[in-house]
Parts: C-alpha cells; sequence; structure tokens
C-alpha cells in the first residue's frame, strides 16, 4: 500500500476517534505537563480541548524562564496547587518593585525549590535606593537568588522552618546587622549548606548556627569582621579578593570543632584571626606567596601558615594558590625557609604568574611535598598555553 494513503487513513481515524490521551486521570496529565520545558508550553495545552483548560494552573512545578517579569506575579495568583515543589524563574531588566510584589506569593505557596536568576535589572534601580524585599519563606526548602547586585532587604522576623540550602549571589546589603541573625538556628534550624557569593556592604557578619555543615563565603568586598560558631560545620571556604592584603578584614573568630576542610583565601594573622582546634582537619586551601616587593609582610603571612599547616598531621589534601608579583623583583624566593610537607598526598597548585617564568620555584614546593600521589594544576594568567609551554 501507498505509505501516503496509510498515512491519511491512519490520520482519518485518529481525527474521527476518541480523545483518549483527555481520558487519562488528571495527576498523569499533569506529570505530562511538568516534563514540558516551561510553563507558558504547559499553558498553551489549554487549547486542546476544556478537560486542559485549567490543568497548567494545578503544576507542582513552575518553569518561567520564557515569561516576562511583570507577569510572574499574574501566574502565581492564578495557580491552584496546594503546594508548589519547584519554581525557576530567569527575567531581565526586573526592578526591585515588581520582585518585591510577586515574592511574597512564591513565599506562601512554595514547599520546594526555588531560584531566581536575574540576568538584567532595570536602569536606576541602584539611584533610586530600591530594595529587593525578601519574605519569610516558611516551607521552602531550597533558595538560590541572583539579584544582579540589587539592594536585599531581610525580614525582620518569622522562621524559615524547612529550609536546607541558601543560596545569595550578587547582592547588596548595604551593612544589614539581621543577616547573621536570620542565618541563626532561631530562624532557620534546618538550613545545613550557604552559599554567599559576590556580596557587598556587609560591616560584620556573626553567624551562630547549630545546623551549618557547608558554608562558602566567596568574593565578600568590605568584611571586616567575621564571627563563626558551628559545631556542626564540615566545610569552610572563605575569599575576598585574588589578593589577600587588599582585604579588610581585621578580625576573625572560628569555632567548628568538627571541620574537615578549610580554605581561606585571606590574610591569616593569628593575633587577630583565630581558629578553635580543628581536630579533624584534612584539607587545606590558603594563598601564598613565592616571591614579593614587600618581603617582609609577605614572609610573615607564609610563616604564619606554614606554622599553622605544621600543626596538623593528619592533612592530606593541600590547596596552594601561589602569587608572583605583577612587576619584575629582585627579592629572595620565600620557599627557602619552607619545610618539607611529607603528609601532603594530594597537591592542588594554583599559580597566578603574570608572564613570570615559574618552573624552578614550583619544582621547589614539589621538592618538599614528598608524598604526593596526586597533583591538579590551574593556571590563572592572561595566555594559558604559554604558561603551559614555560612550565615544560
Amino acid at each position: 500500500m501507498d505509505l501516503s494513503v496509510q498515512r491519511q487513513k491512519l490520520s482519518d481515524a485518529d481525527a474521527g476517534g476518541e480523545d483518549r490521551l483527555s481520558a487519562l486521570p488528571d495527576d498523569l496529565l499533569i506529570h505530562i505537563l511538568v516534563l514540558l520545558d516551561a510553563a507558558a508550553e504547559a499553558a498553551r495545552t489549554s487549547v486542546l480541548a476544556s478537560r486542559w483548560r485549567r490543568l497548567w494552573l494545578l503544576l507542582p512545578e513552575l518553569n518561567l524562564n520564557s515569561i516576562e517579569h511583570h507577569r510572574i506575579g499574574a501566574v502565581l495568583a492564578a495557580h491552584e496547587a496546594p503546594d508548589l515543589t519547584r519554581l525557576i524563574a530567569r527575567t531581565k531588566d526586573a526592578s526591585p518593585e515588581s520582585l518585591s510584589a510577586w515574592l511574597p506569593l512564591a513565599a506562601r505557596v512554595l514547599s520546594g525549590h526555588m531560584r531566581l536568576d536575574l540576568e538584567e535589572v532595570q536602569r536606576g534601580a541602584e539611584e533610586r535606593g530600591a530594595a529587593v524585599d525578601l519574605p519569610c519563606f516558611h516551607k521552602a526548602t531550597s533558595i538560590v537568588l541572583n539579584l544582579g547586585l540589587l539592594d536585599l532587604a531581610l525580614p525582620p522576623n518569622g522562621v524559615f522552618a524547612r529550609l536546607q540550602e541558601l543560596q545569595l549571589i550578587g547582592i547588596r546589603l548595604h551593612g544589614q546587622s539581621g543577616f547573621g541573625d536570620l542565618l541563626s538556628s532561631q530562624r532557620c534550624p534546618y538550613l545545613w549548606f550557604l552559599r554567599v557569593s559576590d556580596a557587598r556592604g556587609l560591616d560584620s557578619l556573626n553567624i551562630q548556627s547549630d545546623s551549618l555543615m557547608c558554608m562558602e563565603l566567596l568574593d565578600l568586598h568590605r568584611l571586616p569582621q567575621l564571627t563563626v560558631v558551628a559545631p556542626e560545620l564540615r566545610k569552610l571556604q572563605l575569599s575576598t579578593s585574588m589578593d589577600p592584603r587588599n582585604t579588610e578584614l581585621a578580625v576573625a573568630n572560628i569555632s567548628a570543632p568538627l571541620l574537615m576542610s578549610l580554605e581561606w583565601m585571606d590574610v591569616y594573622y593569628p593575633s587577630s584571626i583565630q581558629f578553635d582546634a580543628m581536630a579533624h582537619l584534612e584539607s587545606l586551601g590558603i594563598h601564598f606567596y613565592i616571591l614579593d616587593e614587600e618581603e617582609e609582610e609577605a614572609f610573615e603571612h607564609n610563616h604564619y601558615w606554614l606554622t599553622f599547616l605544621q600543626r596538623y598531621e593528619h592533612i592530606r589534601s593541600l590547596d596552594l594558590m601561589i602569587s608572583y608579583p605583577s612587576v619584575i623583583c629582585t627579592g629572595p624566593y620565600l620557599t627557602e625557609n619552607m619545610p618539607s610537607l611529607p603528609n601532603i598526598t594530594f597537591l592542588m597548585l594554583s599559580l597566578i604568574v603574570w608572564g613570570h617564568s615559574f618552573g624552578a620555584s614550583l619544582f621547589d614546593v614539589l621538592r618538599r611535598c614528598t608524598g604526593v600521589k596526586k597533583l591538579h594544576l590551574d593556571f590563572f594568567p592572561e595566555n594559558q598555553s604559554e604558561v603551559i609551554l614555560l612550565l615544560i
């Protein structure tokens, strides 16, 4: 039989046949709609039949990446599912006012994960002094906010009763001392993962949490004081700038007795940066100087870290960022007083070389780490291929 004739017969049968898809249970149809890429596509199925007209409003997951930011509130207001387990929104040209209007709607229905990414923010938002008002998400388990450096106003009260993961990226807080209070066990009793990245305006940060297990404080600008009391913390990562001496972190007190991994890309002066005994520490990441114009300051920085490292014989993983000066200097190599570190079995070297030759000093470091079984190299040059050739 001719294939075109066969297709025509099948088409005629389907056209006059029973709508078997609409006969499926609502739960199964909703599951099918969840598999679509975006809520807008699910909404378009409402034209198929009257049965489908309001099914998309019952979706437990909403992907709003293809919807204009000013329509997000209307979608959430019309949503009829008792619980929203997943909400994804990526938008452009959003204003703090528009975000503050629909976030409370999301807070009321969200019982799972939310991610909001601002690809572009509305012009003039900073000049207006407007801030995104963060409501209290009583039922959410995971929140990721990437605000493109918009101001964020924290909720003065309320408990994030089920929150386990919080990521705040590209935010301005303007010295809100309530940030530490928000992260406390009283307001986030189950929070175990915290990431704050590219944050501005923090004059101090005091975190006391009985549940935190992993904390990443990345690219914090102008943070002079940090206090962390976290008895269950296993991993702490902190960075302020590529050159830790440019930081304004003056005082830090870290109490985390179960800590296993510490990455501290910042200054370390024992007189002002205090770490409690960390008997379980296995992994350490630090910034180290090979040679420098300001020899005495860099020597002290290296000496303090090496003294710290020698206290922990069971450290097996060392992440060492080796920094060269941007201009050629005549100072001595600062590895001359570096002791042998035979217990290190995994060595990760990150090199900031500014086009300088580094082979001799690199091999000097490797010579002192005699127990290394795994080596990982990262480069931060203008031209990676040139640096690799220098190493060879």
